[in-house]
């Protein structure tokens, strides 16, 4: 299990690997670096066999405040632009394309690259007092790339507001228009992610590697073709033995035994 110093990797015994953002002097910003280390990781989440769940957390007052604008100022070359945002878009599919679900635990400023990440998560988990915001625009930068996954989150006029804007929006907002599914004290911040967590560990892994890939395919489709997904999947689940297993025991009225 590979480890960075700006990126500290843990994982306990039921397959819950922990992966926090650690340069807090710099806000947690994605450098070069920082982005080629978070692929690493999350390839090797990828191909844990026995993963169940990633936390995606920071350290510091900021959870992430975006890509790192002096790397960026000092290459101003369009070939290096295009280089950094491949190499993003990369993690933030890889965030999408692993079999196991990733949840934000935000306990600060969210901006740019860094709402980027919480909307790319699967769940997001948030302390009061936290702040979102894609606000590239103050800098002359439209943010094209945080769009993507913030546009699939929330309503269509709240990421244009954001997006034109550089406003930002506080926690309960967030959670209201769809970008966090919970909003906690600060303190019951770990407890909050931990009731997640293990209610995920709890349910058939092959089932929810299914259901997630499912979930994003989708909503890509038109509606019949997104049926047509939808059943084939389903057929497929129901094939599985812990399926099986759990339709039995609903009909016996007891809780099933699933072998994890």
């Amino acid at each position: 299990m590979s480890t960075f110093p700006e990126i500290l990797h843990t994982r306990d015994a039921r397959g819950v690997h922990r992966l926090t953002l650690n340069r807090p002097a710099a806000f947690n910003t994605l450098s070069e670096s920082m982005l080629a280390h978070l692929r690493t990781l999350l390839a090797e989440v990828a191909a844990d066999g026995q993963a169940r769940a990633v936390v995606l957390a920071a350290e510091g007052k900021a959870f992430c405040a975006g890509h790192d604008l002096k790397q960026m100022r000092a290459n101003p070359h369009r070939a290096y632009y295009e280089h950094l945002f491949e190499q993003c878009n990369r993690v933030m599919l890889a965030i999408r394309d692993l079999p196991v679900p990733v949840i934000a635990r935000v306990q600060g400023l969210a901006t740019a690259a860094g709402c980027q990440l919480v909307a790319q998560c699967d769940l997001a988990v948030a302390a009061e007092g936290c702040r979102f915001g894609v606000n590239g625009i103050d800098a002359g930068l439209f943010c094209s790339t945080p769009s993507v996954p913030l546009a699939r989150n929330v309503p269509a006029k709240t990421a244009m507001e954001m997006l034109l804007t550089g406003h930002f929006i506080s926690a309960p907002e967030a959670l209201a228009r769809g970008l966090l599914n919970r909003v906690t004290a600060p303190e019951a911040l770990d407890d909050c992610v931990e009731q997640l967590v293990a209610a995920i560990a709890a349910r058939p892994r092959q089932a929810i590697a299914l259901g997630k890939q499912l979930f994003y395919a989708q909503r890509e489709l038109g509606v019949a073709a997104a049926y047509q997904l939808a059943a084939q999947t389903m057929a497929a689940n129901l094939m599985l033995d812990t399926a099986q297993e759990g339709m039995q025991a609903f009909i016996e009225k007891r809780k099933p035994a699933w072998a994890q």
